[in-house]
C-alpha cells in the first residue's frame, strides 16, 4: 500500500510540475516580454541554475562514484573538455559567430528537455505496470521535440539571443514537424489500452512545446518549459537522494548544498557574456558545465545499462517494477 501511494504521488507530482508552469506562464506572463517579477526570478533560478548544478551531487554518492570513475570518457574527460572548450569559444568568438554557437547550445538544451520527457513517459509506463513505450511512441515524442527546438531556434528572440538571425522558415518547419509528431503520437495512443495516467503523460510530452507557436513573449513561450524541465529533474533527484536505502538526511543535505552553492555560481556566470576577458571565459565555463550536465545525465539515467538500472531500482523500487514488453 505504501508503494502504491508513493507511486501515485510521484506520477501526480511530475505531471503537476510539468503542466502548471507551462500553462501558467503561457497564460499569465506579460505579453510585452517583461519578466513577471521577483518570485518568478527565484523559481527560474531554482529550475535553471540549481537543477544543472544538482548533477554534481552524483559525484558525491559512494555507491555511484566508482561507476563514474570507471568510465572516465563520459564522466571525467568529456565534462572537462566541455568546460575548457566552452571557455575558449566564449573568449575567442564574439558577435554573430558566438550567437550561432549559442543557438546550437540552445538546440541541444531543448532536445535534452524532450529526452527527459520521453524518459518520464517511459518511467510512468513502467511504474503503472503498462507495456513499455513502443518505437512509434518514442519517435513521435522525439519528433515533436525536434519541431520544438527548431521553432525556438528559428525565432531567437524567444530565448533573448541577440545577434542571431530570425529564420521564419525554420520556425514554421518546426511547426510542421511538431504537427506530424502530434499526429503520429495520437495514432500510436489509439493502439493502447485506456490507462489515463500514461495517456496523460504521453500527451504532456507530445504537446510540451505547443506554447512556442501560440505566444510570442520569451517568458510565455519558453520560461514555462525551462521551469517545468528543471522541477521535473529536481523531483527525481530528491527522490533518489531521499530513498529509504540511504542515509537520507545526509544525502539530502549534501544535495541541497551542492545544488545551491554551485547553482549560485552558475547563475552569476550566465550573465557575463558581455564583459571583459575573464568574464567571457567564465561565461564559457557556464556553457561547458551546462553541456556536461547533458552528457552526465544521458549516462546516469540510462536504464538499459545494467548499473544505472540496478542503482535506480534499489533507490526507487516502487517506480522501477519489472517492465512489461510492449505489444
Amino acid at each position: 500500500m505504501a508503494a502504491d501511494t508513493a507511486r501515485r504521488a510521484f506520477l501526480a507530482g511530475w505531471l503537476a510540475v510539468t503542466l502548471v508552469p507551462v500553462v501558467a506562464l503561457a497564460l499569465l506572463a506579460p505579453a510585452d516580454g517583461t519578466a513577471p517579477g521577483a518570485p518568478f526570478a527565484a523559481v527560474l533560478f531554482v529550475a535553471s541554475s540549481v537543477h544543472v548544478a544538482a548533477t554534481g551531487w552524483f559525484y558525491t554518492v559512494p555507491e555511484l562514484r566508482p561507476h563514474l570513475l570507471a568510465r572516465p570518457a563520459r564522466y571525467v574527460y568529456a565534462p572537462a573538455a566541455l568546460v575548457v572548450g566552452g571557455a575558449a569559444v566564449a573568449e575567442l568568438l564574439s558577435g554573430r559567430t558566438l550567437a550561432w554557437v549559442l543557438l546550437a547550445f540552445f538546440g541541444w538544451q531543448f532536445f535534452h528537455f524532450q529526452k527527459q520527457n520521453l524518459g518520464l513517459a517511459a518511467l510512468t509506463a513502467r511504474a503503472s505496470g503498462a507495456p513499455a513505450l513502443t518505437g512509434a511512441e518514442r519517435r513521435a515524442l522525439l519528433l515533436t521535440g525536434t519541431g520544438g527546438l527548431l521553432g525556438i531556434c528559428g525565432q531567437p528572440h524567444l530565448i533573448q539571443l541577440a545577434g542571431a538571425p530570425h529564420l521564419a522558415p525554420v520556425h514554421w518547419a518546426g511547426a510542421g514537424l511538431f504537427g506530424l509528431g502530434v499526429a503520429a503520437g495520437a495514432w500510436a495512443l489509439t493502439r493502447r489500452a485506456a490507462q489515463p495516467t500514461l495517456l496523460l503523460a504521453l500527451a504532456t510530452g507530445l504537446l510540451f512545446f505547443l506554447p512556442v507557436w501560440l505566444v510570442d513573449s520569451p517568458y510565455a513561450a519558453v520560461a514555462g518549459l525551462t521551469i517545468a524541465h528543471g522541477l521535473q529533474y529536481l523531483l527525481l533527484l530528491a527522490l533518489v537522494a531521499g530513498a529509504p536505502a540511504t542515509d537520507r538526511p545526509l544525502a539530502l543535505l549534501v544535495l541541497v548544498n551542492v545544488a545551491l552553492l554551485l547553482g549560485l555560481a552558475l547563475s552569476r556566470m550566465a550573465h557575463l557574456h558581455g564583459g571583459g576577458t575573464v568574464a567571457r571565459a567564465l561565461f564559457g565555463v557556464y556553457l561547458g558545465l551546462s553541456c556536461a550536465h547533458f552528457v552526465v545525465d544521458a549516462g546516469v539515467w540510462r536504464l538499459r545499462d545494467e548499473f544505472p538500472r540496478t542503482f535506480l531500482t534499489r533507490r526507487l523500487p516502487y517506480l522501477l517494477a519489472p517492465e512489461r514488453v510492449s505489444g
